[in-house]
């Protein structure tokens, strides 16, 4: 463990060496900042500090999975907002207020209004029904098999999706701040995700997590401050002021520039909010707290720390407007936003980046950017346990052994999932480095609203759910999804270079939710199996344990 940690720091200050001395290279990028150098390198061995601490306390699978559940509520709602809490959020959302003003809103009130889902109906029910990942609650009365292979390709497929925009986000902003070549910039991060989830497993995940929304709360909190003390702590002249200085005029503080039809609207909704009930590394911490008392105190922290974060986001984002578009300093990054700018991380973007600038200087400049560094590490350490998980636990433990697997060999499987997850991010991450990857977040949230979601709620909730109703209308939820982005008018038109798309909206949640539903709906209760009578028999028991937490320790009825 300590040979890992030497070199994972001699790699850290090689590289770091080396990105001073590429700032003059033929990519332009930003001037060296120093600050944002040492912040970064402190953040980095302090979690390093972490990931050494958690590995001694890490002996058991319950330890790797779960942090052996002895996370409290706060520490946990501290957690799950730091690995909600992206780079998407910080960066991407003040951005999109940043070029269309009121519109950003939409994305803050999709992300946050499916916490009291999870809060009010399927935090409770999920802590007290599962062990490791959703799948043990999914499976709880089903057939491990099916249930177990559908929840894990799920998993994996929106962990992928989530990882390859996280890491091409990452290159592009360490290469930005820092000066690193974007493939080493990726290496970086791969290297550093794979050490601190194989050696400190869901222990040093939390407290990087928990660090990280720490530092970034902190940080939007000053912005948000400077932005106000400037105009007085009203939000009116701030307003007043964007009005008059945004080529859009009146028109950024009226809806309807982003989404135009209700039709996208509303899908884009149904994305974020069931979307978010659905991710797998989100569910995955419930598990990590004591009983379903201390899992609603997670919620109940999560959703104040991350609407209070996209509150601060608005008002970043109209800061930007006035302080970075009025400024000819930044005359540049304001002409790309209002152009629209780079799907990943330049125009609109940067424009939380440099309004840091402008309230704080350069200092100020480093701390924000080593945090959004930080914010990036927090996601796909989370991403990365997620996924997995998904392979030892649900797939090699539960399906190819059929549980009958010890945990010291479970735990082997799960840490070289691990190396290879962090390979493959890393191998895409390089790949898609110039590919337009604004579809695959929302990919990956309609595949968490129209696969996971789905048979999560209806196991829990519906009596008459059978194995064949949830295999077969959740994988034509995830089935649709994934053709409905390919023939929609990012990817087909956009990537393929298409006239005009076979499926006019670029958000496929609404049709692919209804579809999944429908047909877990419909081959469930035309199931007349001897298997589905007694699926549908077991449904009260596991309803009393769902309830109170009482009663057999999650086996299938298979």
């Amino acid at each position: 463990m300590k040979t890992f940690l030497l070199l994972g720091l001699t790699l850290l200050l090689n590289i770091s060496a080396f990105a001073a001395g590429t700032i003059e290279g033929e990519v332009e990028r930003q001037p060296l900042n120093v600050s944002a150098i040492i912040m970064f390198l402190l953040f980095v061995i302090g979690t390093l500090g972490i990931t050494y601490w958690a590995a001694s306390r890490t002996k058991t699978a319950k330890d790797f999975y779960t942090a052996g559940g002895g996370i409290t509520g706060f520490q946990n709602g501290l957690a799950i907002a730091g690995d909600y809490m992206s780079a998407a959020s910080f960066l991407g959302i003040s951005g999109l207020v940043y070029l269309a003003g009121y519109d950003g809103l939409i994305y803050s009130i999709g992300f946050l209004v499916g916490w009291p889902i999870i809060l009010f109906l399927i935090s409770e029910r999920l802590r007290n029904l599962g062990r490791y990942t959703f799948a043990d609650v999914a499976a709880y009365r089903l057939k491990q098999k099916p249930i177990r292979i559908l929840a894990a390709f799920g998993s994996i497929v929106t962990v992928i999706l989530y990882l390859i925009a996280q890491m091409v986000g990452s290159g592009k902003l360490i290469e930005l701040l820092f000066g690193l070549p974007y493939e080493w910039a990726i290496i970086l991060v791969g290297a550093l995700m794979i050490m601190y989830v194989t050696f400190g497993g869901m222990l040093a995940t939390t407290w990087v997590q928990i660090i990280k929304a720490i530092l970034l709360l902190s940080g939007a909190t000053f912005m948000a401050l400077a932005v106000l003390s400037y105009f007085e702590f009203s939000l009116e002249l701030l307003f007043a002021k964007a009005v008059e200085v945004h080529d859009k005029g009146e028109s950024i503080m009226s809806p309807g520039g982003l989404v135009s039809d209700p039709i996208s609207a509303i899908s884009l909704g149904v994305a974020l909010m069931f979307g978010t009930a659905g991710l797998p590394h989100i569910l995955m911490r419930f598990f990590t707290v004591a009983d379903a008392k201390e899992a609603r105190k997670s919620v109940f922290f999560a959703t104040g720390f991350i609407g209070y974060f996209y509150i601060l986001t608005f008002i970043i984002g109209f800061g930007a407007i006035v302080m970075v578009l009025n400024n000819p300093q930044y005359l540049d990054i304001a002409k790309q936003a209002i152009e629209g700018g780079s799907p990943i991380l330049g125009g609109k973007n940067m424009a939380a980046i440099h309004l840091s600038h402008a309230v704080g200087g350069n200092f100020f400049l480093g701390f924000i950017s080593a945090v959004a560094f930080a914010t990036i590490l927090a996601v796909v350490s989370g991403l990365t346990l997620a996924g997995a998980s998904a392979i030892s636990h649900d797939l090699y433990a539960n399906v190819f052994n059929k549980g009958g697997v010890d945990e010291a060999k479970e735990m082997r499987v799960s840490k070289i999932a691990t190396v290879a997850l962090g390979i493959v991010a890393i191998i895409l991450g390089i790949v898609f480095e110039k590919q337009n990857i604004a579809f695959v977040v929302g990919l990956a949230f309609a595949i968490a609203a129209s696969a996971n979601f789905p048979v999560l709620f209806l196991s829990m909730f519906w009596s008459k759910l059978t194995t064949r109703g949830a295999v077969i209308g959740g994988s034509l939820g995830l089935a649709t999804a994934v053709l409905l982005v390919i023939f929609g008018p990012i990817v087909w038109v956009q990537i393929l270079g298409n006239e005009e798309a076979i499926f006019p909206y670029k958000y496929p949640a609404l049709f692919s939710v209804t579809v999944s539903f429908i047909g877990i709906w419909f081959f469930s209760i035309t199931d007349k199996s001897d298997t589905a009578s007694k699926e549908i028999a077991a449904f009260e028991a596991q309803n009393i344990r769902a309830q109170t937490g009482l009663g057999a320790e999650g086996a299938s009825v298979h």
